[in-house]
């Protein structure tokens, strides 16, 4: 018998069958907190790892999903949401702006919608993996399928 779904899991999973995605949620002990621990836990390359950023432009909590082998250039951000200033945001508006903590966040099911920007890089890949509420949980999908379930905007994040 299999251990049950963490509650965030859940809400993932749901989130995407509501809009027509299937996931498989595949839990790695080891840990998959960072870029490199997920691409190393799950066997692809580090550009193949969506990392859920959550940044404040002008204010407005907003995500970019980046390849994991890229760095967020926080000026073209801040552009993307039409916005001056970009700003790192701590663990406490993390989880209130999405419902998950630093190291879980998903590309989409947040417990209040957020604008979300796409780094262009991570649609090269057939496939790529992002975590599914926790920071052992995730799942892989073809990117434009993460851009269309998180209603995310493609545009150039890369610094």
């Amino acid at each position: 018998m299999s251990e049950p779904l963490h509650p965030n899991v859940v809400k993932v999973t749901a989130a995407a069958a509501a809009a027509g995605l299937a996931i498989e949620i595949r839990k790695f002990p080891e840990g998959t907190k960072t870029a490199l621990d997920a691409a190393n836990a799950i066997g692809v390359t580090l550009g193949q790892i969506v990392k859920s950023l959550i940044f404040a432009v002008d204010g407005e909590v907003v995500l970019a999903l980046v390849s994991g082998s890229n760095q967020l250039d926080e000026k073209k951000l801040a552009l993307a949401a039409g916005g001056n200033m970009c700003a790192r945001v701590d663990a406490d508006i993390v989880r209130q702006a999405t419902g998950f903590a630093i190291g879980g966040v998903p590309p989409f099911g947040h417990s209040t919608q957020l604008r979300v920007f796409v780094d262009p890089d991570l649609l090269q890949y057939d496939e790529v993996w992002a975590a599914a509420g926790t920071w052992n949980d995730n799942f892989g999908a073809a990117p434009a399928d993460i851009v269309r379930v998180a209603c995310g905007v493609v545009t150039d994040l890369k610094r």
